[in-house]
């Protein structure tokens, strides 16, 4: 999926950062390919995480810290937000991880939280978090192209891992299809993420898009029919009130 959608997101920001234009400079380049870095990073190292640890811990965990970094960046670079809007961001942090917390132990074949395990977990949520860090310092006047650069080091990270790890293999038709429609979602989150953080202080925009597994648990409930638990509805609800709380300060 990834050594698909990808490329495709790459080549579909390139073509929309011509149109929309913007000047590209030295700090968009290196912001925003050290971004892409992080992403790529982050997606390697949480599934590698997923694979031999416990789900109930991991993606908690690491949900928790993709939420959390861009948040502490954000304060000590001189973010101050209102009282209301504190209120909120501790409220998304536990909602993020009630929200991510959708398998338990016993669902899945039993794994273990080794060392290793922990820091691949805690390796991805700071890899992720630090990529919402890295975007948010690209300079305005670029337009979107610090997201072309932070996706095309993303893929050539991606395809680099893929032939070390002998997985550059040659896709289904059915999973090309897939990968095409991601890629065209991927394009519209990564601009609209981007004018997220460029148009708001980086704590309040950060952990509202850390947000996104609240609305991954409600389409799995109308598309999939997928059943969720307890623990997943209420932080949903948790969601929605520090999405206010965010928003009303």
């Amino acid at each position: 999926m990834v050594l698909v959608s990808y490329p495709m997101s790459m080549l579909m920001l390139a073509v929309l950062a011509a149109l929309v234009g913007g000047h590209i400079s030295g700090p968009a380049v290196l912001w925003g390919a050290l971004s892409g870095i992080g992403a790529a990073l982050g997606v390697w190292w949480f599934y590698a995480a997923l694979a031999t640890g416990p789900i109930s811990i991991v993606s908690p965990l690491t949900a928790i810290l993709v939420a959390g970094v861009p948040v502490v960046a954000g304060m000590v670079m001189g973010d101050r937000p209102g009282l209301l809007a504190l209120i909120g961001i501790a409220v998304a942090l536990v909602a993020v991880a009630m929200v991510s917390r959708g398998v338990t132990d016993e669902d899945v074949t039993p794994h273990r939280f080794t060392k290793t395990v922990g820091w691949l977990t805690v390796g991805c949520g700071v890899a992720f978090g630090l990529s919402f860090v890295l975007i948010a310092r690209t300079p305005t006047d670029a337009g979107l192209w610090p997201l072309v650069f932070a996706r095309i080091s993303a893929t050539l990270l991606v395809m680099v891992a893929a032939v070390l790890l002998g997985d550059f293999v040659k896709p289904e038709p059915r999973t090309v299809k897939l990968a095409l429609l991601i890629a065209v979602l991927d394009t519209v989150a990564n601009v609209a993420m981007l004018a997220a953080l460029h148009g708001a202080m980086l704590s309040l925009a950060s952990v509202l898009i850390s947000l996104y597994p609240a609305a991954t648990v409600g389409l799995a409930m109308v598309v999939l029919k997928e059943r969720v638990t307890r623990w997943q509805v209420v932080g949903m609800v948790l969601a929605l009130a520090a999405v206010a709380a965010i928003t009303l300060d």
